[in-house]
């Protein structure tokens, strides 16, 4: 991750919660890497050298007309400035620091069906307060090899009490 992605999310950062729009801009932000994700030709369209830089800010202001005007002007920001590859990363960053402020922590739930409310309840008040955070936001994945159990990423730390994992360590155990 770059500086300058630092700073252009800390920018937007400081500009969303002096005008209560966090919220919103952290969905558009989440949408807006999703499309660039799913879209690299995009990315390279908008990135030519090819396309002037008007041209470049009036595709993103068409492409993205439903999205947050301070999300907009960050794009066509980074557009002119021909920064538009490191969007995941100031996303990426973006989120950190409102994940920071609220006390959340990002976290991948696997198991072998979706989770229920109070099963998402459950889990997030209680590794929450292992990493020190006051709650997980939880994106549930669901993976059907687990057999049973489950499997929680936080960050880099990861909580396996999966049956497959306890089958692996005890076939471990028997074979030496």
């Amino acid at each position: 991750m770059s500086q300058a992605s630092e700073r252009y999310a800390l920018a937007l950062f400081q500009i969303a919660n002096k005008h209560d729009a966090s919220e919103e801009v952290e969905a558009d932000l989440r949408e807006v890497k999703k499309v660039f994700v799913d879209n690299p030709v995009l990315l390279n369209l908008l990135g030519s050298p090819k396309l002037s830089a008007e041209k470049r800010k009036n595709a993103i202001s068409e492409l993205f007309a439903q999205g947050n005007e301070y999300v907009v002007n960050t794009l066509q920001l980074l557009a002119e400035r021909r920064r538009l590859e490191e969007v995941a990363d100031v996303v990426d960053q973006y989120i950190s620091l409102t994940n920071e402020a609220k006390g959340i922590e990002d976290a991948k739930v696997y198991s072998v069906s979706p989770l229920t409310e109070e099963e998402r309840a459950s889990i997030s008040s209680t590794f929450a307060k292992k990493i020190g955070k006051q709650s997980l936001r939880i994106e549930n994945i669901i993976d059907p090899s687990l057999i049973g159990g489950l499997r929680l990423q936080i960050g880099n730390r990861i909580y396996d009490s999966s049956i497959s994992s306890k089958l692996e360590r005890l076939q471990r155990q028997l074979i030496g």
